[in-house]
C-alpha cells in the first residue's frame, strides 16, 4: 500500500496555475487544520514546502506549521524525514521521566548520534516544575498543559528533534523545531493548539517583511463575528438539538477554544465557546421538556454534544481502512505511515479522514 498511497497522494499538479487551482478546491474543505480552511495560500506553501521535503501534500498539511514567521513540524514527521532519507532512529523512553533518541546515519555507520532528555533537563529549561517528583506545567488560563499531562511523549519529541538537529541538517531544509519549542501550547501529538499561525502572503513595498520581524495579527473580522453569531444563538435557543448544531459549526469553524463573553445561568462570564455550547445543552436538557411527544431521555441525548475522542479517532481509521481495502491498497499500516507522514495512532482524526476522502476515488 505504501507506494500506492504515496504515488495518489503526489499527483499533485505541475504547472503553477494547477497548483493553485489544486490549493483552492483543497482549501474549501473543513476537514483541514484551522489555519488552511479558506486560505489556498497556506495551502499551497504547505504543499510546495511538502514537496522539497519529499512528503505527500496530507503530510505537508497536518504536519507543517508557521509559527511566528518559522516553519516547524512535528516530531513524528521530523523522524519520518531522517527514516525517509535512509538513516536509523531509535527511540528508548522508560514511560515517565526519560526519553532516549539515537541516530546511525546510512553514510557513516559506525557513529551514533545520541540525545537524552530528562524531566531535570525540561525543569532546567522552564517547560515544567517538578514537584513530589512529578512535572507540572500550566497555561495562561491555569490549565495543565502536554508537559504535564503526557510527560513520557514530550520528553520523547525533544529528544528526537535535538538528535535529527545533530545528525540531519541535511534532510530538514530549514524545519529545525517543533510547534511546542517555538513556544507553542500542543497536544499530545505535537500539534499546535494555542498558537498564532500566521497567514503566508506576498510581501508589499514598504511592508515589513513578516519572516524577518514577526507580528501577532489581530483577529479577522469574520472570526470575531462568528463567535458572536454562535454564542448568541445559543443564548437564544430553547432546543438541546439547535445546541448540537451550533457545536458542529463551531467546530468546523475552528472556534471552540476561542473566548466569548456569554450569558449562562443568568450571570454574564467570558469562556471558551466550546465549553459554554456544552454548558448551555445541559442547561436546556435539565429543564422540563416541551410537550411534543418525545419524553425527556431523548432531550438529554440530544445535550450529549461532546465527542469521544477515542472512539471518533477509531471510526475514522476504520474509515481509512475500508477505503484502502476498496482501493485493493496493500501493507495497510505502513502506506498509512508514509502518507501521513507519522504512525497511524498518532495522526489527528481530521488527517485520516482527510487521506481516506483522497483514497476513496481509486476504489471507483
Amino acid at each position: 500500500m505504501s507506494t500506492e498511497i504515496v504515488k495518489q497522494q503526489s499527483a499533485t499538479p505541475a504547472t503553477l496555475d494547477g497548483a493553485v487551482r489544486f490549493a483552492q478546491l483543497l482549501a474549501d474543505a473543513d476537514l483541514l487544520p484551522r489555519q488552511f480552511v479558506g486560505r489556498p495560500a497556506n495551502v499551497l506553501y504547505a504543499v510546495e514546502y511538502g514537496r522539497t521535503l519529499g512528503i505527500t501534500p496530507v503530510a505537508a498539511i497536518t504536519g507543517i506549521h508557521v509559527i511566528e514567521g518559522k516553519p516547524s513540524a512535528s516530531s513524528g514527521l521530523i523522524g519520518a524525514l531522517v527514516r525517509k532519507a535512509g538513516h536509523k532512529l531509535r527511540v528508548k523512553s522508560d514511560g515517565m521521566t526519560t526519553a532516549t533518541a539515537q541516530i546511525v546515519r546510512a553514510d557513516d555507520p559506525d557513529f551514533t548520534y545520541e540525545c537524552t532528555w530528562n524531566l531535570e533537563r525540561a525543569a532546567q529549561a522552564s517547560l515544567c516544575k517538578i514537584e513530589n517528583g512529578k512535572p507540572v506545567a500550566r497555561d495562561r488560563n491555569g490549565k495543565p498543559t502536554a508537559w504535564e499531562k503526557y510527560p513520557a511523549a514530550m520528553l520523547k519529541a525533544r529528544a528526537i528533534t535535538e538528535v535529527a538537529r545533530d545528525a540531519c541538517e541535511d534532510v530538514l531544509f530549514g524545519l529545525h523545531y517543533t510547534p511546542e519549542e517555538l513556544g507553542a501550547h500542543v497536544n499530545q501529538d505535537g500539534e499546535p493548539i494555542e498558537a498564532e499561525v500566521q497567514q503566508l502572503h506576498r510581501v508589499q513595498s514598504g511592508e515589513a517583511d513578516p519572516w524577518a520581524t514577526p507580528a501577532p495579527e489581530a483577529p479577522a473580522p469574520q472570526w470575531v463575528e462568528g463567535v458572536i453569531r454562535i454564542s448568541e444563538a445559543a443564548e437564544k435557543a430553547t432546543d438541546p438539538a439547535v445546541i448540537r448544531d451550533l457545536y458542529r459549526q463551531a467546530n468546523s469553524a475552528g472556534l471552540l477554544a476561542a473566548n466569548a463573553l456569554v450569558k449562562l445561568g443568568g450571570a454574564e462570564k467570558s469562556m471558551e465557546l466550546g465549553a459554554f455550547l456544552v454548558a448551555r445543552g445541559e442547561e436546556l436538557a435539565a429543564k422540563p421538556p416541551a410537550n411534543t411527544g418525545t419524553d425527556q431521555d431523548e432531550g438529554v441525548t440530544d445535550a450529549e454534544i461532546v465527542p469521544d475522542e477515542e472512539a471518533d479517532h477509531a471510526a475514522a481509521v476504520a474509515e481509512l481502512r475500508e477505503a484502502a481495502e476498496a482501493a485493493r491498497l496493500e501493507d495497510f499500516d505502513q502506506g498509512a505511515a508514509m502518507a501521513l507522514g507519522m504512525p497511524i495512532e498518532q495522526a489527528s482524526t481530521d488527517a485520516i479522514r482527510a487521506l481516506a476522502a483522497q483514497i476513496r476515488p481509486a476504489a471507483a
